[in-house]
């Protein structure tokens, strides 16, 4: 039986109230900060990559090579029909039985809008040739992040992509796009939220090193040989 402890993030301090929140572990989703409070289980492990620190691998850089004729944009935490379309893509591929698979386009404008911190949104679009000087860039969108931007960092709430393109790691490039744009920030985090050693849908976490991850003791430096055999980034 899952259990979470939540509160609202409304207000005049709930920028500042998010930034505390998000380093004591929580999350936020619409303009609730929630954190697992399971009884008997500490499963779900906090954790955010030392940007300042970071050097991408070899795979890392071929991904970022294959997607080199992307465009990310930054822009104000508003929903548009081409992010639902792309939204319910990636849903309906990645999440079929999951607890968002019933989202409509309101519950989706809502998860983007109902922010009262320093929310954005950065899109991925394929690169055109002259687009550069309008409002939106003209290229396909093939991913989006919602993102929250803190005093030591960045929390990516949420991202989602085109399925199709298994091949361009779309996944892993948003990642690093956001260690990059953290690093331009002089800030020295981006959270990933929760990790479950074990989980094969999260085991993608622990590829970006170093990072720290929050125990009883406070954020501590990771230490990936720690993990069995075959789970080792």
């Amino acid at each position: 039986m899952e259990r979470k402890v939540f509160t609202h993030l409304v207000g005049p301090r709930a920028a500042e109230m998010n930034d505390i929140l998000t380093q004591g572990g929580f999350r936020r989703s619409q303009n609730i900060a929630y954190r697992p409070a399971c009884e008997a289980c500490r499963a779900c492990v906090s954790v955010r990559i030392l940007a300042d620190e970071f050097e991408p691998t070899k795979s890392m850089k071929r991904v970022v090579a294959a997607n080199s004729d992307l465009i990310s944009t930054e822009f104000p935490a508003q929903p548009s029909s081409e992010q639902y379309s792309l939204f319910r893509r990636y849903l309906d591929y990645r999440h079929q039985q999951g607890g968002m698979s019933d989202m409509t386009v309101l519950d989706y404008a809502i998860m983007v809008e109902d922010t009262h911190v320093n929310t954005k949104i950065i899109e991925y679009r394929r690169r055109v040739e002259g687009s550069g000087l309008e409002t939106r860039p003209s290229g396909e969108l093939i991913a989006a992040a919602l993102t929250d931007t803190m005093s030591d960092g960045l929390s990516m709430v949420y991202s989602y992509f085109n399925p199709d393109l298994d091949k361009r790691s779309l996944g892993t490039f948003m990642i690093l796009d956001h260690i990059g744009r953290t690093k331009a920030l002089g800030l020295p985090h981006v959270y990933l939220g929760y990790w479950v050693q074990g989980s094969r849908k999260m085991d993608y976490k622990t590829r970006y090193q170093p990072q720290e991850h929050l125990t009883a003791r406070g954020w501590e430096r990771f230490d990936p040989t720690s993990l069995p055999e075959g789970n080792q980034a």
